[in-house]
């Protein structure tokens, strides 16, 4: 049962009811809080000050009481803020990665919340600073740097930032040889890739912040940037790279589930782009080249869980593809590199990653494998930026064992440690445990946990628990390091992840059974995770902190309204919660490329009761609800302010209890909340205060 109740002062804030009616497929619906959403949202992302006085009063009013109703926990958050910090080396510096004459790195300094970008020759030697981000957003309250993009002969430097928060981001050029950049900018650039020397291509977007345009960028070029390819299609947006080989520039157009590539020579920068293979519902597939073919990663001729094919640069066609990974059910191809000699993917099966290497004179299945033996632990690729490297770098870390990098040479099978993340406060992987376990669903489903406590702690019921959940998207969560969550286990918390459907930790089919009709999938998993670590006596019922972010407050928001008792709190972080709303909505940014996952409710009467039957905001009831903590932020393009806003006015509204809620909207940032590694920590040790406060495991002196 919650310890954090609403106090008698101050009072919270009421929003006014303003009934708005709407009618679809012959159903009437009556939204009193419509009206925090701003007729000129798009302007007040940009700007927030442009939003209406009525609707920024009533969050400031929110978030007067958030700080009054949190004020008692200052002292342990400044507490929390010390040992988070404590936990980070301050003074460090990349591994660094070998280019052409040169070797990259970033690096921090004790005290700055940003990298300094830096570049040696390759032995080391002869320091130059390429981009001092201290420096750039040191007028800035919010900073976010997008891209960083070396050219291809190392002269010049293509850097992009957002410095509100709201994902518009501008383009700079700057010139290594003189550290200045060049006199002009493009605004609101989405991805960025270089052709040659003196040009490059950029994506564009639009008002609904949609990436649909794809232009030709001249150097210091007094003309019109030319667009080259257009996307008409509002469910689809662009985005643009360079292949490793650096012989072409792909030119992806992508929704979820589906896309397409085109092509464009980077020895023939004013080509038309070429097209690979044109879009099909559900056929999804990337590419790299090697040689004379290029190496496509699919999902083609129902390989559900992925296979890597192989076609002619020539003829790149579907008709033309040949599998050389051929699809396994169960085991998830989730990445692919390709060297000049080399090919390595990764795979996943039943939520445990592998990397698996082959040279190209190799016959299929005498790969090699590199994994490890903990019940559960996170791998990541870290491809050269040379292809004809023969060197493969990666990461490892589980939730015990911070991140080490390694050199692994792909002829000699030989690995060297390059690098162990350092906790300068100190750290024993030795005091804690980590367990894989699994529960049932309500249909049978086995849904994997991944559990972090202290030895210590007592598995006799009485430990308080935060379960983490994110479910959509085919967005797997991985079993790796947090240095912060040790605030938390330390204090005797079990920490648990649930490996939910709507993930791909399972393979494809784990993502697909939480689609459109299959979405209550994800809350009944999330469920039964939270009563199998009850049933185990991990914790107990009313003594979970369930946690969730943007599409994972979905999770939060649903699970809360059916099964309030099972938590203390609930912690829903820019929560996609007023999804009906949103969803029959296509002039927001993310709506039309979302009704693959939900289905169209604006098209269809089904998928209209399918979203109208779990959506948050619209099944909040006149019950007793957990401890909840929200926020928002008034610039973000995904999941807009006024949606957490709505959804707390109506919980204020209708719950029965007199446990605490808290509306917490960052004013000037958007979705990803507070930037600079220092600054982050505030938004972590208010939840993890929140959290503390909620199952009583810290009280007041």
């Amino acid at each position: 049962m919650s310890h954090f109740k609403a106090p008698d002062n101050p009072q919270p804030p009421q929003a006014e009811k303003h009934p708005y009616r709407q009618q679809h497929h012959g159903f009437v619906t009556t939204d009193n809080y419509h009206w925090l959403r701003a007729d000129n949202w798009q302007e007040a992302m940009r700007e927030p000050d442009k939003l209406p006085a009525a609707i920024k009063n009533y969050l400031q009013a929110e978030n007067d009481y958030f700080k009054a109703c949190m004020k008692e926990t200052e002292t342990l958050q400044k507490q929390l803020i010390a040992e988070m910090r404590a936990r980070i080396k301050e003074d460090d510096t990349s591994v660094p990665e070998k280019h052409g004459n040169y070797a990259y790195q970033t690096r921090y300094t004790e005290g700055t919340e940003y990298p300094v970008y830096i570049r040696t020759d390759r032995d080391g030697a002869d320091e130059e600073i390429l981009l001092d981000i201290n420096k750039e957003a040191q007028h800035e309250d919010y900073f976010d740097l997008g891209s960083v993009t070396v050219s291809p002969q190392h002269g010049k430097l293509a850097w992009s930032a957002d410095t509100n928060g709201a994902e518009y981001f501008t383009l700079k050029i700057r010139d290594i040889n003189t550290g200045e950049d060049l006199p002009y900018v493009i605004n609101d650039v989405d991805s960025v890739a270089w052709i040659n020397e003196s040009s490059l291509l950029y994506t564009k977007v639009d008002k609904h912040h949609r990436a649909n345009k794809v232009y030709r960028h001249q150097l210091a070029s007094d003309g019109e940037d030319e667009l080259i390819l257009e996307e008409k299609d509002s469910r689809f947006d662009m985005a643009v790279s360079r292949l490793l080989s650096g012989d072409y520039i792909a030119i992806q157009i992508r929704m979820n589930d589906q896309n397409e590539t085109w092509v464009l020579p980077t020895q023939q920068p004013d080509a038309k782009p070429q097209l690979i293979q044109a879009r099909q519902e559900g056929l999804e597939y990337d590419i790299e080249q090697q040689g004379e073919q290029f190496i496509i990663l699919t999902n083609a001729d129902d390989a559900e869980d992925f296979k890597i094919v192989t076609t002619p640069v020539a003829t790149p066609q579907k008709a033309n593809w040949k599998d050389i990974v051929p699809h396994q059910q169960g085991r998830m191809i989730i990445d692919l590199e390709v060297y000049q000699d080399w090919l390595i993917w990764m795979e996943r099966e039943n939520a445990l990653p592998a990397i698996k290497i082959r040279h190209i004179t190799d016959q299929p299945g005498n790969e090699k494998s590199i994994q490890f033996t903990e019940e559960a632990y996170a791998l990541g690729i870290h491809p050269s930026r040379e292809y004809t490297s023969n060197n493969l770098r990666f990461s490892y870390s589980s939730p015990t064992t911070p991140s080490q990098i390694y050199d692994y040479d792909l002829q000699s099978d030989q690995h060297k440690l390059r690098k162990q993340t350092e906790i300068p406060s100190g750290h024993n992987p030795q005091d804690y445990i980590t367990r894989r376990l699994t529960a049932l669903s309500h249909d049978g489903a086995e849904v994997p946990i991944t559990v972090l406590h202290h030895q210590s702690t007592p598995l006799d019921g009485s430990a308080p628990c935060l379960l983490y959940g994110y479910g959509s998207y085919g967005s797997s969560i991985p079993a790796a390091f947090s240095s912060n969550r040790l605030s938390l286990v330390d204090r005797g918390f079990i920490y648990a992840i649930a490996h939910v459907r709507g993930g791909q930790e399972k393979g494809r089919a784990w993502y697909e059974a939480a689609k459109k009709a299959g979405k209550p999938n994800t809350f009944h998993d999330f469920i039964a995770v939270a009563e199998h670590l009850i049933q185990h006596h991990y914790t107990q019922q009313a003594n979970i902190v369930c946690h969730g972010a943007s599409a994972g407050g979905l999770l939060i928001g649903a699970v809360v309204n059916m099964r309030p008792d099972l938590f203390a709190a609930a912690i829903a972080d820019v929560p996609f919660v007023d999804m009906l709303n949103t969803i029959l909505d296509d002039s927001l940014p993310l709506t039309p490329g979302e009704w693959s996952q939900w289905g169209n409710p604006i098209e269809s009467k089904q998928a209209y009761q399918w979203i109208a039957s779990y959506s948050p905001y619209d099944n909040v009831s006149a019950q007793a609800y957990p401890a909840m903590l929200i926020t928002a932020g008034v610039s973000d393009p995904r999941v807009t302010y006024w949606e957490p806003a709505k959804w707390v006015a109506k919980l204020r509204e209708l719950k029965t209890d007199d446990k605490i809620l808290l509306l917490k909207t960052n004013m000037s940032s958007g979705h990803f909340g507070t930037s600079g590694r220092f600054a982050i920590l505030e938004d972590l040790a208010e939840a993890y205060a929140f959290a503390l406060k909620a199952t009583g495991s810290w009280e007041p002196v």
